[in-house]
């Protein structure tokens, strides 16, 4: 037990509920990659950090955002690919196609203004280890839902 009289968190079960909800995130993307379009108004909000490894887009806009990147997915993106690590999709910034990668350990906030539902994420948490190294992450997962409608 630690100083507070809590036991140490072996499972590592904030970790656990990160990859639970980066496949939300994952889901919805295969989701609108399947259709190849986003079905009725939803669209996505999806922030990441520029500088996770795996992150590729070109210099000018890793200069350009050097920490935070929020890209929208609604009406103009192409090429949007999932896998189970990452996604890829083409956006126009300043009338020019650009193809980004993003890892899902990059993401640090997900959205859908069209139902209200947000995700946001801890940085740099990694799948729990069962090594006897815990992830020990220092903030949980936090989701916004709402069941109003928008006016």
């Amino acid at each position: 037990m630690d100083r507070a009289g809590s036991a140490k968190d072996h499972i590592g079960y904030r970790a656990l509920t990160q990859g639970a909800l980066k496949s939300v995130v994952r889901n919805a993307l295969e989701k609108a990659a399947t259709l190849k379009a986003l079905p009725g108004a939803h669209h996505f909000y999806i922030t990441f950090r520029t500088r996770t490894p795996g992150v590729r887009m070109a210099d000018d806009l890793k200069d350009k955002y050097p920490d935070e990147m929020t890209i929208v997915l609604q009406h103009q993106y192409w090429d949007l690919k999932v896998d189970e690590a990452h996604f890829e999709v083409t956006l126009q910034f300043k009338g020019v196609g650009q193809h980004l990668s993003i890892p899902f350990s990059a993401v640090s906030r997900f959205f859908d203004p069209a139902v209200n539902f947000g995700l946001q994420f801890d940085e740099d948490v990694d799948a729990p280890r069962f090594s006897g190294t815990p992830a020990a992450p220092t903030r949980s997962a936090t989701t916004r839902t709402s069941s109003s409608s928008r006016t």
